[in-house]
This record gives C-alpha cells, structure tokens and sequence, in this order.
C-alpha cells in the first residue's frame, strides 16, 4: 500500500523560508511524477510544483522563482523549498503522486493524481 506522508510544516515570518518533505512509502518503482498542491479554507486547491520521472520540474506562475520542487530516488522522498514566504502562502500543503508525465499538466490536474498525503499545515505571520 502506498502512502506519502509530509513533514516540515510549521510556523514562520514574512520572508522566512521552509523546506516541506514528503516521504512515499511502499512504491516498489520510483517511475511517478510527484506534485505538491496546497489549499486555504474556503478556497479551492492549487497545484504548486510538480517534479516527473525524469526530475524536469515546472511551477505554477506565481511562485516560480520563489520555490524550488526536488526529489531523491534514494531516500523515495520529494522536497519543497520555499523562499520569501507571505502570508497568502498559509495553507495546507499536500504531497501527491501520480503517473501524468508532464510536471505543468500535473499541477493544474489535481484528479490525475493517484496517491495524496495527509498535508502539513504552513503559518506566515506578517
């Protein structure tokens, strides 16, 4: 059974910066595009950054530059750094993996993914 579990959450100021993880456990191929969403009450999910097999990764518009998605196949883990956080970045962040191939697809087709973590809630204090 595969499960993706996310860590690093947590509370920062304006212009700090976090590194979210998320750990896959029970993937018996590392062949999986993996994505990070995140979602703020009331509001719909947004995919954020997504990284495929092949590590090409792509970003949604208003946090390229900001954030930076990584994977190591050794460890079965995904990274997100993210740099210059505000408080429009507070949200629950989700891990997600899925079979799409192309990172930029992935992050506005939240349906296509296959597996989701529970998420790990992000705080920006101004």
């Amino acid at each position: 059974q595969v499960q993706l579990v996310e860590f690093g959450g947590g509370s920062v100021q304006a212009g700090g910066s976090l590194t979210l993880s998320c750990e896959v456990w029970g993937l018996t191929s590392p062949n999986y595009l993996m994505a990070w969403f995140r979602r703020v009450p009331g509001k719909a999910r947004q995919g954020v950054a997504a990284i495929n097999k092949e590590s090409a990764a792509d970003y949604v518009d208003s946090v390229r530059g900001l954030i930076a998605i990584s994977r190591d196949y050794a460890k079965n883990t995904v990274y997100l750094q993210m740099n210059s956080l505000q408080p429009e970045d507070t949200a629950r962040y989700y891990c997600a993996m899925g079979s799409l191939n192309s990172p930029i697809i992935a992050i506005y087709a939240a349906d296509g993914m296959d597996y989701w973590g529970q998420g790990t809630l992000v705080t920006i204090s101004s």
